[in-house]
């Protein structure tokens, strides 16, 4: 009967979702800007195995990435590199787009978030960001990029609160649809 409960709980706690956002990262004040699009192609040429690409090859090999990004994307153990890797529809294009976010190994903050694209099979950046801490994913064939807000004192593990910018593709680019900014509450683990 326990080893019911027990398996019952694990599939529970399974089924909670989320969104895979970072809810850390160091102190920033800025807002978050507009990424600048991008349109340089990679060099990287698909490497594609059951669909998936060398990520990391990827990243290195593109010009439009920071010097800075292209330093810290070390691996963190062995051969494990920090990064994550999403694939789906955001440009129309011939395949799936890749997302790749870059992270920190010490506390998986985003540093880096990128979106590539297939032309004449080659990957081509179409969309980067790099103001930490800043995470990308899809999300019904938008693109949307979330950023955690810190005020001044705020603890790494306790922003101030965070923007969520949503991009759409429009024929060349990814434009921006909509954002909004959510405050998070203070009164939540302060001691009264």
């Amino acid at each position: 009967m326990s080893v019911l409960a027990a398996l019952g709980l694990f599939l529970a706690s399974c089924g909670t979702g989320g969104t895979g956002a970072r809810d850390e990262g160091p102190a920033h004040s800025d807002t978050l800007e507009d990424a600048v699009p991008a349109a340089t192609p990679s060099g990287a040429a698909p490497t594609n195995t059951l669909g998936r690409v060398d990520a990391v090859q990827l990243v290195k090999d593109d010009p439009t990435v920071s010097a800075e990004v292209k330093h810290q994307l070390t691996p963190c153990v062995g051969d494990e590199y920090p990064v994550d890797v999403s694939y789906g529809g955001l440009t129309d294009g011939p395949a799936d787009d890749i997302v790749v976010n870059v992270l920190t190994c010490s506390d998986a903050v985003g540093i880096g978030s990128y979106v590539y694209r297939e032309t004449d099979g080659r990957y081509e950046n179409v969309f980067r960001t790099e103001e930490p801490p800043v995470y990308a994913e899809i999300d019904r064939g938008d693109l949307v990029v979330t950023k955690q807000v810190y005020e001044k004192g705020d603890p790494v593990s306790n922003p101030s609160g965070e923007n969520v910018i949503t991009y759409r593709w429009r024929s060349d680019r990814f434009v921006k649809a909509f954002s909004w900014h959510n405050d998070y509450s203070t009164a939540a683990g302060e001691d009264l």
